[in-house]
């Protein structure tokens, strides 16, 4: 049998008949053209008269940079050189004082730095921590080379689990100064949910989640920027948390070496400081661990009066999984076997005391999510302050 014939397209009925219809369709296509030509015309003219306005914008309009330094304009913007910053400063110095109290509202005061909290006119809340440093006489050319690069490093982070640098300050007349303008995160430290019995408990799914916000992050530092961000300090002090209890990693121990530059005598050679500070990815992996344990633990990460470290405490139940339970915090009333059994297998590769064979940041990530079903979305925060000082950025450039 012969296969069915494919329909051809049916002829028109007679040359009047296609005649008409030429007309018709010749008439119709004017319409159109009409009808889409004028639209695309205006577009036009708007996107023109849009670029016109901005290249007629002056191009050194004094800008305070703790409101445009935001998902990475801080490196595009203010990072370029001091110049772009010189009509600003003695507003940005005020500015920061009326959102500080006159810089009365101290969170927390350290040898080197304090950390205040301020309120920007829209209400936004930030946290902006100022070097101890009172004098440019103890400000050495090493501390502001040290200042500039610790901004270039943080403001290329730009992660929700991590506490982003929205700007900085620095005066050095009529007095001296030296300020980062962070995000604030208002529930205090992990270490303190951890550890002060008052505050508020942590339970097994609220630990996961903070688990899973702090590996990200560290990921996303280690593999996803070029080069890596390693942090230098990675405890449960340096992890602040928010409204809806989401990790946020901080960094603020810089300051420390910061202040040792300008304290050196003359001489001194900066490559001891340089190292001092430094750090590898291996050396945050191994924090990490550290941290898992004392999160799943609800203890101490290392012992003063016993001179030892939880690690060498849980090293008997970490090689036997039917122990595993003895390591848990007492104080959680439930958990699930199988997330702690990959969050204590990750432990132990974690704290491998040879740093070769400990897994990479991507590696631990990638094993915990196989297990714990939390993703990057559900690990940030729900209400981002800095997508409210975007917000604010927006209003006020319309």
């Amino acid at each position: 049998m012969d296969p069915p014939a494919i329909p051809s397209k049916p002829a028109l009925a007679g040359a009047v008949a296609s005649g008409s219809l030429e007309n018709q369709s010749k008439g119709l296509g004017r319409t159109w053209a009409y009808v889409l030509a004028l639209p695309g015309a205006a577009f036009l003219l708007t996107v023109a008269a849009g670029m016109l306005v901005m290249l007629r914008t002056p191009a050194n309009a004094a800008i305070g940079p703790w409101r445009t330094g935001l998902s990475g304009q801080l490196q595009k913007a203010f990072i370029i050189g001091k110049s772009s910053l010189s009509l600003s400063i003695s507003l940005n110095r005020a500015e920061l004082e009326a959102a500080c109290e006159d810089f009365s509202n101290i969170i927390h005061s350290f040898p080197d730095c304090t950390i205040f909290k301020g309120t920007l006119s829209s209400g936004v809340e930030i946290a902006v921590v100022s070097t101890a440093v009172a004098s440019s006489k103890d400000w050495s050319k090493s501390s502001e080379v040290l200042f500039q690069k610790k901004i270039d490093s943080l403001s290329r982070v730009n992660h929700k689990n991590f506490v982003n640098l929205l700007g900085y300050c620095e005066e050095n007349e009529p007095t001296f100064m030296r300020m980062m303008v962070f995000e604030y995160a208002p529930n205090g430290t992990l270490y303190e949910h951890l550890h002060v019995k008052e505050l508020e408990h942590l339970d097994w799914a609220m630990r996961t989640r903070i688990i899973m916000g702090i590996a990200y992050c560290l990921q996303h530092m280690h593999h996803d920027l070029n080069p890596p961000v390693v942090h230098p300090n990675m405890r449960s002090d340096s992890v602040f948390l928010t409204d809806d209890y989401a990790a946020k990693i901080a960094e603020i121990g810089f300051w420390k070496d910061v202040a040792a530059r300008g304290r050196r005598v003359s001489g001194d050679d900066d490559s001891a400081f340089s190292e001092s500070s430094s750090t590898h990815p291996e050396c945050n992996v191994y924090d990490f661990g550290l941290l898992m344990l004392e999160i799943i633990s609800g203890k101490h990460p290392y012992n003063e009066e016993q001179g030892s470290s939880v690690v060498g405490w849980a090293a008997e139940f970490l090689e036997d999984r039917r122990s595993i339970g003895y390591m848990i915090d007492p104080t959680l009333k439930s958990f699930k076997n199988s997330e702690v059994e990959v969050v204590c297998e990750m432990i132990k590769g974690c704290v491998n005391p040879d740093a070769k064979k400990r897994p990479t940041m991507r590696e631990v990530t990638a094993r915990l999510r196989e297990v714990i079903a939390i993703s990057p979305e559900s690990a940030t925060p729900r209400l981002s302050p800095l997508w409210w000082a975007e917000l604010e950025i927006l209003t006020e450039a319309s």
